[in-house]
């Protein structure tokens, strides 16, 4: 590997800024172990800087601080966008971190017993790497016949911010994951006229009942075998969703907690989307055959006309290509083969890596 400008070495080597990476750092600058932080932006939490305005944690405030500092009592159960990046640059303040930033990993190899690892302008040496890159590294871009024929503007959900430019407009949303929901929602809201492609079943879950949110329901749950968690929890999803399935979704195979234990795929945690496909201010569609000038063609034939469509079609970590010698720890798509423990090479540590959207149709 041809390297530049060297600068050192430490003994562990952290890659992303994010929550999982600050996390790491706090906990190696407890106990006394050197560490270097890089970030590929230019500050922390870019991720959740980036993401939409309505964007608000699906786990409550309580289930979501890092080690060592919890989130601040006044906020709400469920934080804002604005707030977990306000929180996230109190974690790193307040445990003195300083990460490296505008250093984008280019690729990270073991030579020799040490990790060494090339940003666009330098040189860092470790005994042990962490990426803590995040599943959102890349955006998830499908490719589709007539694309380029069509006229509206086409935007992956990493470029929506806000329905307000929509406002008015025939929009279409593809993919029904946690991100394609609340957009259509936002949409909604700002006086657009949303609708939905949904190509795959899918399991739908209330944000929280009893009091209690999904997830922690699931972690008390997910101690039973998939499908009897599932059979306790089915009376109780029942009654905050309904027989939503009817206004033509498919229900998955599986229920939510086995989804999640065995795909590795959070349902969908509802924050008004199924209040809009029972009304029907939210239309539903199969899945996307292709583009035409001025819209899309279902793969039921139908063909329809949007201003817009935005692309809910989740991400990729593509965390193979910047390590090229982890070989078969990384499956297709770039998704490491387990996280949080050793993976494959010694000394290399992959974090915070789950499914968060539905699956896509492939390129």
């Amino acid at each position: 590997m041809e390297v530049t400008n060297p600068v050192g070495e430490t003994n562990t080597l952290i890659i992303g800024a994010g929550p999982a990476g600050l996390a790491v750092a706090a906990c190696l600058k407890q106990r006394g172990v050197p560490f270097i932080l890089l970030e590929q932006g230019n500050r922390v939490g870019r991720a959740w800087h980036d993401h939409y305005d309505r964007l608000h944690l699906h786990t409550s405030r309580g289930m979501s601080g890092l080690p060592g500092y919890p989130m601040p009592r006044s906020y709400p159960r469920y934080p804002s966008r604005e707030q977990v990046t306000a929180y996230l640059a109190d974690y790193a303040a307040h445990f003195g971190l300083e990460p490296h930033f505008n250093q984008r990993l280019l690729r990270a190899e073991r030579v020799d017993g040490r990790w060494l690892a090339q940003t666009d302008d330098r040189r860092y040496t470790a005994e042990s790497l962490v990426l803590a890159t995040g599943y959102t590294r890349k955006p998830h871009v499908p490719t589709w016949p007539g694309r380029d024929d069509y006229t509206g503007p086409v935007l992956h959900s990493s470029e929506y911010r806000n329905g307000r430019p929509f406002t008015g407009q025939d929009v279409l949303v593809v993919g029904f994951g946690n991100s394609g929901g609340e957009i259509a929602v936002d949409l909604y809201e700002h006086g657009a006229r949303p609708s939905i492609a949904v190509r795959s079943p899918v399991n739908i879950i209330p944000r929280d009942t009893l009091g209690i949110s999904s997830l922690q329901w699931n972690l008390l749950l997910s101690r039973l075998p998939g499908r009897l968690g599932d059979l306790v929890a089915a009376p109780l999803v029942y009654a905050s969703v309904g027989n939503v399935y009817k206004h033509g979704l498919r229900k998955n195979r599986v229920g939510p907690i086995e989804q999640i234990k065995t795909e590795e795929q959070v349902p969908l945690i509802d924050v008004g989307t199924v209040k809009l496909i029972k009304s029907g201010a939210l239309p539903l569609y199969p899945g996307l055959e292709r583009f035409t000038p001025g819209g899309v063609v279902f793969s039921d034939g139908r063909a329809c006309d949007f201003d817009a469509v935005v692309l809910a079609t989740g991400y990729r970590p593509d965390v193979g290509e910047l390590i090229p010698q982890a070989g078969e720890a990384i499956a297709p798509g770039g998704v490491p083969v387990a996280s949080g423990c050793e993976l494959g090479l010694p000394g290399l540590y992959v974090l915070s890596l789950i499914h968060i959207s539905e699956p896509t149709r492939p390129d």
